[in-house]
């Protein structure tokens, strides 16, 4: 078994009347549905690559939390056929606008979800019991209650 690899995501978030959505989109081999993620950049914060997979994968800009909100595990099949373990850890994002036009824009469909819905669709369970952890009192959620107390005002 290979080594566990770091990857990082953001999970980005609005308010839709009192509840929170997730800005969720297609994976680009398999069409499911995920968040925006890719691998760690050298000299880039963590966050900030977040930050920079959110804009890129689905046109989302916003505030970044600086803290892991979760992490989660899921298989990589990379482009020889191997799978790679890996090991997600996720930065919540409150969005403030989407761009209708970005980089991956022809490859993948992005759409917001409610949270329960969301956490339905998605393969990894780690990820599906972070967006559950969401439902219940968003606001006081660890790391991501504060970006939505502040989005909510």
């Amino acid at each position: 078994m290979r080594d566990e690899k770091e990857q990082i995501a953001a999970l980005p978030l609005r308010w839709k009347k009192d509840a929170v959505e997730v800005l969720m989109i297609t994976s680009r081999d398999s069409g499911r549905w995920v968040v925006p993620k890719g691998w760690t950049m050298k000299g880039v914060k963590p966050w900030a690559a977040a930050a920079i997979e959110a804009m890129e994968e689905a046109g989302a800009k916003g505030y970044i939390a600086r803290e892991v909100f979760g992490t989660f595990r899921y298989d990589k099949i990379m482009d020889n056929g191997e799978v790679q373990p890996c090991r997600v850890r996720v930065y919540p994002m409150v969005v403030e606008r989407l761009k209708s036009d970005w980089k991956e824009r022809d490859e993948r469909t992005r759409k917001w979800f409610a949270l329960e819905t969301a956490a339905d669709l998605v393969d990894e369970p780690e990820l599906a019991e972070m967006l559950r952890r969401l439902t219940v009192k968003p606001k006081k959620a660890p790391v991501a209650g504060p970006l939505l107390r502040r989005a909510a005002s």
